[in-house]
């Protein structure tokens, strides 16, 4: 196994790991193992683009290229030599958001990973050593990534502000990794105090979506507590700005670059202090309490069985073969059912919920209402579809993909009613919810005008659910191990979806040019509908070629 640098790091303090009760030749040796089964990990910002034959040692490495990159926009905010708090704020606000939700997304399994412990307690290893090795495993990460994402806006800030505005910025870094994680983990302690079992484990993925939609929000949010008037940017404070953690990152460089005293720049500046190192402080203390609580996760609870009533009559509704209606109920229970499925997907139904509002949020700030409702706004519904990209890319994977055989045992003729019945099931689980609460939204902004607009969407989106099956390889639902996504690029798929959403939108906004275009629009678009449906599912369907199966050994 390398002997990675940061382990060298560590040696130097090793004496603060001592003395906080941890067995630090042992702590290390774990450590070391981690780091070097991060390498056999594909990090979700990478699902789908990786090559399996890579053989890269520390997963952290294989991203810094990907954020380095997107490091280099964070260059624009550190270069003003005023308005800090203003920019700094956004800069931290636009980080935040990429480590929370990279901490969400690959590092929320290994906060509640049991295996470990079933292996090492057998050992002799104390609870606090293996706590600590596996908190620190998650912080080296987080600031592997951080590092490597605010890399260059550092180093031009050496240059630009100095020394004292560097070692701050560097400071400020090291303080918001720690907030990121004792945040996240207090939030999941919270929640395992509560609940048990299957129920706990569908609520964190609940709470996934609610990090990752809070994150997005709170990103917006930022942007506005700054008023830009003539004489400049101005920061007006309110009680509930010191909730926002971005503020308190941005204050520490108003304060001792710009020289500020106010008293709210003072205690804002405090706030990025104190609360990541109490938050630490209870973490350290509550970390027995937080790995007790995850016993839980290891329960099956007693939930009470699903009778699956409500899927066997939207079957009998929806699908006219039997075929179809067999596998409309499967996917739907494979989607409520596959723990890994819902981790990759659910925090996407989140950001497919907010994207649409996001770009209103500036007249709705300003409580320009009057113009949302004569404007064309609702056209941002469309975004909700960016949904569709994500499950019918996932729905081919499972955990439990070995149990594909049956494919290859049951009398299928052809596999036309297989995918219309799994691409009924999403729609129906998946999609539709999430419009019906959209539409709801919208037509409570803009009023009941847009309901025909709003119909003539959904059946753009029905029709953009085939699009997005077919544009993508065909393949057996739940057939392949999540792992194979790493031999696949579905990039030039996912940019060719792009740019039909866009399409169906820009063919709307032409239609709501016209009188009465709209209606011509929903005819269209129900025949369109009632075309490929049929269609797409026939034999050989809308394109030819090998549809993608798993193969078995006997």
């Amino acid at each position: 196994m390398n002997d990675f640098r940061v382990l060298k790091l560590l040696d130097r303090v090793q004496w603060i790991f001592k003395g906080l009760g941890a067995d630090y030749a042992v702590m290390r040796r774990i450590l070391q193992v981690k780091l070097t089964m991060d390498g056999r990990r594909t990090p979700t910002i990478f699902t789908g683009t990786q090559d399996a034959k890579a053989d890269k040692e520390g997963s952290p490495l294989r991203v810094q290229w990907f954020y380095l990159l997107l490091g280099l926009i964070l260059i624009a905010l550190v270069a003003p030599r005023e308005h800090h708090i203003l920019m700094m704020s956004l800069l931290f606000s636009i980080v935040m958001f990429m480590i929370t939700t990279t901490l969400i997304s690959d590092f929320s399994s290994v906060m509640l990973d049991l295996r470990d412990k079933n292996i090492l307690f057998s050992k002799p290893v104390d609870r606090r050593t293996l706590n600590m090795a596996k908190s620190l495993h998650i912080l080296i990460y987080l600031l592997t990534i951080t590092l490597t994402f605010t890399g260059p806006s550092l180093v031009f800030s050496l240059f630009r502000h100095g020394p004292g505005f560097f070692f701050i910025y560097a400071a400020e870094i090291l303080l918001m990794d720690g907030f990121i994680l004792v945040f996240t983990a207090m939030v999941y302690l919270l929640i395992l105090r509560f609940f048990d079992g299957e129920k706990l484990k569908d609520i964190i993925n609940y709470v996934q979506i609610i990090l990752s939609l809070g994150v997005t929000v709170g990103s917006q949010v930022v942007t506005r507590l700054f008023n830009i008037s003539e004489l400049g940017l101005n920061f007006t404070p309110a009680w509930w700005h010191y909730l926002v953690p971005p503020i308190w990152f941005g204050a520490p460089f108003e304060l001792l670059v710009s020289g500020t005293q106010e008293r709210n720049v003072i205690i804002l500046a405090a706030l990025s202090l104190v609360v990541p190192v109490v938050l630490f402080a209870a973490y350290i203390r509550l970390m027995p309490l937080f790995e007790r609580s995850l016993q839980k996760l290891a329960e099956q609870g007693a939930a009470g069985k699903d009778s699956g009533r409500l899927p066997r009559l939207l079957s009998e509704a929806v699908c006219r073969d039997r075929v179809e209606a067999m596998f409309f109920r499967f996917t739907w229970s494979m989607m409520k059912n596959e723990r890994e499925f819902k981790l990759r997907v659910y925090p996407t139904i989140g950001f497919s919920l907010i994207f649409p509002f996001i770009f209103m949020f500036n007249q709705v700030w300003s409580g320009d209402l009057a113009g949302i409702r004569s404007s064309k706004s609702f056209l941002f519904i469309y975004y909700c579809a960016l949904l569709m990209m994500t499950v019918v890319q996932m729905v081919r994977y499972s955990s439990s993909y070995k149990g594909a055989w049956i494919y290859q045992v049951i009398p299928l003729q052809g596999t036309g009613m297989v995918h219309r019945g799994m691409l009924k099931a999403i729609v129906i689980k998946l999609l539709l919810p999430l419009f019906a609460l959209e539409a709801a939204v919208f037509i409570l902004l803009l009023g009941r005008w847009i309901i025909a607009d709003l119909a003539a969407v959904l059946l753009a989106l029905l029709l953009y659910a085939v699009i997005c099956l077919f544009t993508f390889p065909r393949a057996l639902p739940f057939s392949e191990k999540y792992e194979a996504a790493q031999r696949k690029d579905y990039t030039a798929s996912a940019f060719l979806q792009l740019f039909i959403l866009a399409g169906l939108a820009g063919i709307h906004y032409v239609f709501t040019l016209i009188p009465a275009g709209i209606y011509i629009y929903l005819v269209i678009l129900a025949a369109a509908n009632v075309w490929i449906w049929h269609q797409a599912f026939q034999p050989g369907g809308l394109r030819k070629g090998r549809l993608e199966t798993p193969r078995f050994r006997g």
